[in-house]
């Protein structure tokens, strides 16, 4: 029996070291423009509901404690990661006062244009490139709304004096050169991290990118991330401390198997 408690007590053990990771990685990243943080998700992984049904079988052996109430593996439970969730709760908005840096109030991502195709951002750190085109600070072009190719809807200015309105519309001068795109999503977990700040599509997408009509685009600001340093403390402590009552438990497994081959075999 406690062979099974050893593993129980080892699956918590690595969940807890899994949580410490995206705790830590949410620290790492607290002044990270835009920066949305990750929660670990766990549930319990019951044997018994793993296996077949099986036709009770009257036991061929000395009765016992444990073939009386064979409870078919129920008694085994462990802690299965089954990965993480970002939350895209909104972040504060900060006051830059540069032209070119913009925060979207409310869902909605801008996009963008890479090497390796359409993406997503809420980092609005933008920039004028040599080609007098609207990019990210990457210089990824920044997208203006509409159909067809992503390539062909590039936002070019003359001048970094450009004025963006909340609902979105550039002018440059008394021009309208086109309204950036702001997209949002039916379901946001579609959306995977890929670093630098994107979001892509994951490959099982059940939606699209669609025009987010009550966003808010403001200019001169950017946001910030949405990690909360206390929260994420307190939960790196209590994490700790599972991890620790973990060992502890393991450590007591093992001493037990210890008397159990080297004194009680004795006896």
């Amino acid at each position: 029996m406690s062979s099974k408690g050893i593993f129980a007590a080892v699956s918590g053990a690595m969940a807890q070291s899994s949580r410490l990771d995206t705790i830590a990685n949410n620290l790492a990243n607290v002044n990270t423009a835009a920066f949305k943080k990750d929660r670990q998700v766990f549930s319990e992984y019951l044997t018994s509901y793993e296996k077949q049904n099986d036709v009770i079988q009257v036991p061929r052996v000395p009765a016992s404690i444990e073939s009386f109430y064979d409870m078919q593996g129920g008694d085994t439970a462990y802690v299965n990661p089954a990965g993480t969730y970002t939350n895209f709760e909104q972040g504060a908005l900060r006051s830059t006062g540069s032209t070119l840096d913009l925060a979207i109030e409310g869902k909605g991502f801008f996009e963008v244009m890479t090497p390796q195709g359409l993406r997503f951002t809420r980092n609005g750190g933008m920039q004028i490139d040599a080609n007098g085109r609207l990019v990210t600070k990457e210089g990824f072009a920044v997208l203006r709304e509409g159909q067809g190719d992503p390539g062909q809807r590039m936002i070019q200015t003359g001048s970094r004096n450009i004025t963006v309105s909340t609902n979105g519309e550039i002018f440059d001068g008394g021009n309208n050169i086109g309204k950036i795109a702001v997209s949002t999503f039916a379901i946001e977990d579609d959306l995977q991290k890929i670093g630098g700040s994107l979001y892509a599509l994951k490959g099982n997408a059940v939606s699209g990118p669609v025009a987010s009509p009550e966003a808010r685009v403001h200019q001169g600001f950017i946001e910030g991330s949405n990690v909360n340093v206390v929260e994420e403390m307190t939960d790196m402590i209590t994490a700790n401390r599972i991890f620790e009552a973990a060992q502890k438990a393991i450590q007591a497994t093992d001493q037990m198997d210890d008397k159990l081959i080297n004194q009680v075999g004795k006896v």
